[in-house]
């Protein structure tokens, strides 16, 4: 089979249009200060500020949320418009820096290139005596023997990123994709209000095996969304479960895929999972990703997440709280990736790898294998502080909303179920786990998991070239998928 896939590149670098303005960075320290809430409480509605319940070790980070109590359909209806005003304002209320430059993007973004002692990280309370590690100690080998030596990326890769069409963002530096006043809008008056601006409120899809150690009959019914019984996120993915996972490094394709409401996304990423699918879940994930309601257009974006009491009250994405410590002034966390895949055209794809520092224990993050864009921090976890993860997971997520009485027409993927093979449907290859050596493990077989096959499924492939591999992905909506 003719398998031409052409590596990401960048466009040139051009000196553009650099914005001087003040930088505002959305830190979640801020918006919900108790004071101003109790304050403002005669003049909005009658609303309770609540904490979520502490996390493992009270490893918090400084998202509050809101929640309001009702009492009828008028006051329901005036608490809610007033809960999201009271969002737009608290959450502009930020701590502000000003940016060495800035960079104009081509995509409407605007690129910050921040002071790396300025960086949103350096807050966390639990950092405040982090040594500032500015590279690994090491970093996974791969075996001279392994059929996938050919994988291993050799020569720096220019990144992906629209953005470096206008400029670069100097050493000392690194570039922070800058939070507008629309995107916190936007949030505020999505069905996610009043959810901590920049949090998920879900966990990663159970496994048969996660879910018998919790006692669950059935692992697809794991989740609560919003107070509901049964989840509206949807999973089809490969994984592999084993004491002692130190890391894990993948190659998968990029595509736009629709997305049919504002508040539904569709991703493609690496899970990397410690403790187990409860209040104590530890999460580490990077990946690409299409959320209209947090990036406010269609474009595959580049994303990590974290946190440490199973999406309770810790972590966020990118670099919306603190927690990840970004070393990197070339790759954007939140920046547009580009070019993408099209259906029986060129197929891109990028490489991803987690990996735990063996000396220092902290998780490094890198992009297209050169480019090492940061780590998160020992000290912000439980289970991942001390101890290796017990579970990695690869494979696409979208959320159905069924904002239109049935199934959401948000495509997972490419949009074309597995069956589809190479050029229509999306993909993962040359997936590896890093032992307790630090060397990057060729994977045998892996098991799947699609929750709901006849709107997503996947489906595994054995090819020499690519090692341990899948297709997967899916249009939602259709015949078999009301």
């Amino acid at each position: 089979m003719d398998r031409t896939l052409l590596r990401l590149s960048s466009f040139n670098l051009e000196s553009g249009h650099v914005i001087k303005m003040s930088y505002t960075l959305v830190l979640l320290t801020t918006f919900l200060l108790l004071s101003v809430a109790q304050a403002r409480r005669a003049h909005l509605i009658e609303f309770e500020v609540q904490d979520k319940p502490k996390a493992v070790d009270n490893r918090q980070t400084q998202n509050v949320e809101i929640s309001a109590n009702f009492t009828n359909s008028k006051d329901n209806e005036r608490s809610v418009g007033a809960n999201r005003s009271f969002l737009r304002r608290e959450l502009l209320m930020t701590l502000k820096s000003q940016p060495v430059t800035s960079i104009q993007s081509s995509d409407g973004d605007i690129i910050d290139c921040v002071a790396k002692d300025k960086q949103p990280a350096l807050y966390h309370p639990l950092l405040k005596d982090h040594k500032f590690q500015s590279f690994p100690s090491s970093f996974p080998s791969r075996f001279k023997t392994s059929k996938f030596s050919k994988h291993r990326i050799r020569r720096p890769i220019p990144v992906p990123q629209v953005w470096h069409q206008n400029g670069k963002c100097p050493h000392g530096t690194i570039p922070v994709r800058r939070t507008s006043e629309g995107d916190v809008m936007r949030w505020a008056t999505s069905v996610s209000a009043p959810t901590a601006y920049g949090r998920k409120i879900h966990k990663p899809a159970m496994t048969p095996s996660s879910a018998a150690r919790r006692n669950v009959s059935d692992p697809l019914a794991s989740i609560s969304i919003n107070g509901d019984e049964s989840s509206n996120h949807e999973h089809a993915i490969a994984y592999f479960e084993q004491e002692g996972i130190y890391g894990s490094s993948a190659v998968l394709s990029v595509w736009d895929p629709w997305v049919e409401t504002s508040s539904e996304f569709s991703l493609s990423q690496i899970w990397i999972l410690g403790g187990y699918f409860d209040d104590d879940l530890n999460s580490i994930e990077a990946g690409w990703q299409v959320s209209p309601e947090l990036y406010g257009d269609g474009q595959p974006r580049l994303f990590i997440y974290w946190t440490t009491d199973g999406y309770q009250a810790t972590g966020c994405y990118n670099l919306l709280c603190s927690g990840f410590v970004q070393t990197s002034n070339t790759v954007a966390i939140g920046a547009a990736i580009s070019p993408v895949s099209k259906a029986h055209g060129g197929q891109y794809q990028i490489e991803i790898m987690i990996w735990k520092d063996p000396r220092h224990g902290n998780w490094w993050l890198a992009f297209e294998g050169s480019h090492i864009v940061g780590y998160w921090p020992s000290e912000i976890f439980s289970h991942l502080s001390d101890y290796a993860a017990n579970m990695v997971e690869w494979g696409g997520e979208v959320v159905n909303l069924r904002s239109y009485g049935r199934h959401t027409s948000t495509q997972m993927g490419s949009g074309h179920f597995a069956e589809g093979g190479f050029g229509a449907a999306s993909f993962f290859h040359s997936l590896q786990v890093v032992d307790s050596d630090n060397n990057l493990q060729p994977m045998g077989d892996v098991q799947t998991l699609a929750e709901n096959p006849h709107c997503y499924d996947i489906i595994t492939v054995e090819d020499p070239t690519w090692g341990a591999a899948f297709y997967f992905g899916g249009p939602g909506y259709n015949q078999l998928c009301q």
